[in-house]
């Protein structure tokens, strides 16, 4: 008999293949920074996360165009999948596990748009112990997703408007969304110190990520909240005063198209997870657990 994911109510994926997705991704992910290929990591990655790691990887192998085969490989342990059933395309999962690199969780977002093409990770998180959420399960162990879209009557806002409305948040300062936190109240703080300087001054664009490369995703908790990933694109131009030059690093310089005689403006993706409260909690404030941000383009004039 066929199952056809684009129309029954099935998990994501069968719990004995999503260790081999992870294996696959792990096993080319380092690949990639050994040899400092961007090609490698579109293999397995996609969305922000694939932003901001090619950009990485093009800025690293400029510095060394023969690789890093003394890179020290990332291993990835002690994985608990959440799988959620889904109807139709695209489906995802999330791997939660233990790193190497610190004592923390590494969550791994993985996505693929059909039955014919491989998992791939859009998103990850570094999250304490502590702040792993737990999960809501069915009596099978399987997890429960959250529509992007339409109406999600049970949470304190919809995940295809967080985008939105966290960027409109950065550029004004208004709402009540979002819990002060670094990621939030602390960003805007520290982006004030750089407005104006004797030597430069900094403006500031936040906009929203739209289209199904940085679509959000989500799952539900046993508290009946949420939480969610979603992507954030962020532009900061910073124009010198006269008698100053920028002074980009070898990093920016790798990324940079134009020539940084007076402003340098960067581009930049972010990729945040955030606990959604249920809409009736007793304090129905978003907040961050974690948020990741890289450069992705430079240009000089």
């Amino acid at each position: 008999m066929t199952v056809h994911g684009e129309r029954e109510n099935i998990p994501s994926i069968a719990k004995g293949e999503a260790p081999k997705a992870l294996k696959r991704f792990t096993d080319t992910y380092n690949k990639s920074y050994r040899e400092l290929d961007p090609a490698l990591a579109n293999q397995v990655q996609t969305g922000p996360l694939l932003d901001i790691s090619a950009a990485d990887l093009k800025a690293q192998h400029a510095a060394k165009p023969d690789g890093n085969p003394a890179y020290p490989p990332l291993r990835l342990t002690d994985a608990r999948y959440a799988i959620p059933k889904q109807v139709g395309w695209p489906k995802f999962f999330v791997a939660d596990t233990e790193s190497n690199r610190d004592d923390n969780r590494w969550l791994l977002v993985f996505t693929r748009g059909g039955a014919d093409q491989p998992w791939k990770a859009a998103y990850l998180s570094i999250l304490s112990q502590d702040e792993v959420p737990d999960f809501q399960l069915d009596k099978d162990g399987w997890a429960r997703s959250v529509p992007a879209e339409g109406v999600t009557p049970k949470l304190a806002t919809r995940p295809d408007k967080l985008s939105a409305e966290y960027t409109d948040y950065l550029m004004t300062g208004e709402g009540e969304i979002f819990a002060d936190g670094q990621a939030t109240s602390g960003l805007r703080t520290s982006r004030k110190k750089f407005v104006r300087t004797p030597k430069f001054w900094t403006e500031y664009i936040d906009t929203a990520a739209e289209g199904t490369r940085y679509a959000p995703v989500g799952l539900r908790l046993r508290d009946g909240g949420a939480l969610v990933f979603f992507t954030s694109h962020h532009r900061q131009k910073q124009t010198m005063a006269k008698g100053y030059r920028p002074n980009p690093t070898p990093q920016i310089k790798a990324l940079m198209t134009g020539e940084a005689k007076r402003s340098v403006t960067l581009t930049r993706v972010s990729e945040s997870a955030v606990r959604v409260p249920a809409k009736d909690a007793a304090d129905p404030k978003v907040v961050f657990l974690n948020r990741l941000e890289g450069v992705t383009a430079a240009k000089g004039e």
